[in-house]
């Protein structure tokens, strides 16, 4: 099997193959369209990509042949206002994930303005997570970034195919155990800074930037949220506030060891209106012991006048939890082979990245 590297950016996709020395561009697709979301369905090879597209609305693109050539596909599409969906259009194709094992075909979409979408043919139709969608506590659920809520997790439990988290930014974390039917909020020990007090704790308001789950010990999660870094190490019973990181506590991306709960990496800014590098140095925070130290990274990193942000899916580790990929909005691409202990920039500058994802054919 054969590592890749596939990049979604403002500007196209980019998949990254090793060369012997780092990595190189070895195909392109949609060049100068934004690819916010990239899948490599690993069940069947099936890889997926999503553009927004701005007047032209979200597409859904799908390769088989990775991605030598591609087919569109049906986008998620809200039901019309009189069928239940509040008269809302899908504003952007934020996530992808497959099913489980055993769900051939199946694959899962969070959307902004905040849905959760289900296909069982390979995206060519899609169907709106009612139970979510309807449920009282959405009415609570409000914009970060972006105007409306939305979902930009999804994890599918490895254990058990029918138990789903998602995160919402900002509308909290949710987990579903019977395949999507009902839903129950977890999110007790966060807290919003941005609330009152009153209400800091309420879970349908909190802003979870991003969400994993390690798929080793699937009862460990991370959380980089917009108020600090959470942990679960009890199947989202409870979260844990980490409150030291090394520069900053605020970022959008985390990623977690595919077997060590205990190790997870994350990219500091600092926060709200600024939303850049602390001193202008730009670096990787790792724990290995569960947040209690944290090793700042920057061994090839820039350290002055560096703007480069990491947006929530721009950081990714792979398979064996040694090999990480990171990219920022200034179109820098860096790679690491010792899980962050030094960084490498790809010679070819790219568009400012949306999604990193590592993957193997």
């Amino acid at each position: 099997m054969a590592n890749r590297i596939i990049a979604g950016t403002r500007k196209g996709l980019f998949v990254l193959k090793p060369d012997g020395k780092g990595w190189t561009v070895e195909r392109t697709a949609f060049l100068g369209s934004p690819v916010p979301t990239v899948l490599h369905d690993k069940r069947d090879g099936t890889l997926y990509a999503s553009l927004d597209l701005g007047h032209f609305g979200g597409k859904l693109h799908r390769s088989d042949d990775f991605g030598e050539s591609w087919q569109e596909v049906a986008a998620p599409a809200y039901p019309k206002a009189d069928e239940g969906a509040d008269g809302e259009s899908l504003k952007l194709l934020w996530t992808l994930a497959s099913g489980g094992p055993g769900q051939n075909g199946m694959l899962w979409a969070g959307t902004i303005p905040g849905g959760l979408f289900a296909s069982h043919d390979r995206g060519e139709t899609w169907a709106l997570n009612e139970p979510l969608w309807t449920m009282p506590e959405r009415a609570r659920w409000f914009g970060g970034g972006y105007d409306k809520p939305g979902i930009h997790s999804v994890l599918v439990d490895p254990r058990d195919e029918n138990r789903i988290t998602v995160g919402v930014s900002c509308g909290g974390v949710w987990l579903t155990e019977d395949g999507g039917k009902s839903w129950e909020i977890r999110t007790r020990g966060m807290s919003a800074a941005y609330m009152p007090p009153e209400l800091a704790k309420d879970g349908a308001i909190q802003d979870p930037h991003l969400v994993v789950q390690c798929p080793g010990r699937p009862e460990g999660y991370w959380i980089q949220h917009h108020s600090g870094i959470f942990r679960s190490t009890d199947d989202l019973e409870s979260w844990q506030d980490i409150p030291s990181m090394g520069p900053s506590i605020f970022g959008f991306a985390v990623a977690v060891h595919p077997k060590d709960p205990d190790t997870a990496w994350f990219a500091p800014a600092i926060k709200d209106e600024f939303r850049y590098p602390v001193d202008g140095k730009f670096v990787v925070t790792r724990t290995r012991d569960g947040g209690r130290t944290a090793e700042v990274l920057d061994n090839g990193l820039p350290q002055a006048t560096s703007y480069d942000l990491v947006y929530r899916h721009g950081l990714d580790v792979d398979e064996t939890g040694d090999g990480l990929a990171m990219g920022s909005t200034s179109g820098g691409l860096w790679t690491s082979a010792n899980g962050g202990d030094s960084w490498t920039l790809l010679p070819d500058r790219l568009p400012p990245v949306y999604t990193v994802r590592f993957t193997s054919i």
